[in-house]
């Protein structure tokens, strides 16, 4: 009775430990991916993307693919992050932490160097993509008839709800910023962390942050991308990158997070 008592206890205590440090893993995933993501995306090219397109188009149509773009490619960046976790766990940490420090350090540089209307510059690279964009949607509306194509807001020929969805508008807002979000300093650092952190938390955490970079994108228009001051964001940015290094010299490789 006593041999039988003896090894109940310890199971006991690892069942009540361990979804606490699952729960821990993962909040500190979703802080670390929400945090880096918001200083990464605000004032970037895919929050232009979506300021301007939100002023010509319907709204929703545009952060409907918007949204789709960047969740698909933060779900794709933590695979990726994911699927190095078959080396082990001490290298990939320390990796990660160096890669950190980098992006840290070369955002301060950037930020530093960058005059005070870097934003203004940005935001006209994406005004002249959009209108060439609407050109050639120009084009294919000769080609193929007007009944097909939506050209803005109040001209488009009604049609059923789920077309409205699948419109070349939609298409256009899926299509630039997936391109623009591929190989981007926020798609590096999804990678990065979901290579330590829970890959879970690192997905809810990267999708809500581009959520709220890309709503606030769509809600505000060219007021909020004017006013934005990208210098002030990537000196931001680098400094949270940087903690985020910093704090690794504290944390165990092994600690759950």
């Amino acid at each position: 009775l006593q041999k039988g008592s003896s090894l109940v206890a310890p199971v006991h205590i690892a069942n009540e430990e361990s979804p606490d440090k699952t729960n821990l893993g993962f909040i500190h995933a979703f802080v670390a991916a929400i945090s880096v993501i918001i200083v990464s995306e605000l004032g970037d090219k895919t929050f232009f993307i979506a300021a301007i397109m939100a002023m010509r188009y319907n709204r929703l149509t545009v952060l409907a693919g918007a949204m789709l773009a960047l969740g698909l490619m933060t779900c794709l960046s933590v695979l990726f992050g994911y699927a190095t976790t078959v080396i082990p766990r001490v290298y990939t940490y320390y990796v990660s932490t160096a890669l950190f420090a980098i992006f840290g350090i070369r955002m301060l540089r950037e930020g530093l160097k960058m005059s005070p209307d870097e934003g203004q510059e940005e935001l006209e690279e994406v005004q002249a993509e959009i209108k060439k964009k609407d050109e050639e949607l120009q084009r294919t509306k000769l080609l193929n008839g007007p009944g097909d194509v939506e050209s803005g807001p109040g001209t488009t020929i009604p049609q059923k709800k789920w077309l409205h969805f699948i419109s070349p508008i939609f298409v256009q807002a899926f299509t630039l910023t997936f391109l623009a979000e591929w190989g981007d300093r926020s798609q590096l650092t999804t990678i990065v962390l979901a290579a330590r952190e829970d890959p879970y938390g690192v997905a809810v955490g990267g999708t809500v942050g581009h959520c709220l970079c890309t709503g606030l994108a769509v809600i505000g228009g060219r007021m909020i991308a004017q006013k934005i001051s990208v210098r002030t964001v990537t000196i931001i940015g680098g400094i949270v990158f940087l903690a985020f290094a910093f704090s690794a010299l504290f944390i165990s490789p092994d600690s759950g997070f």
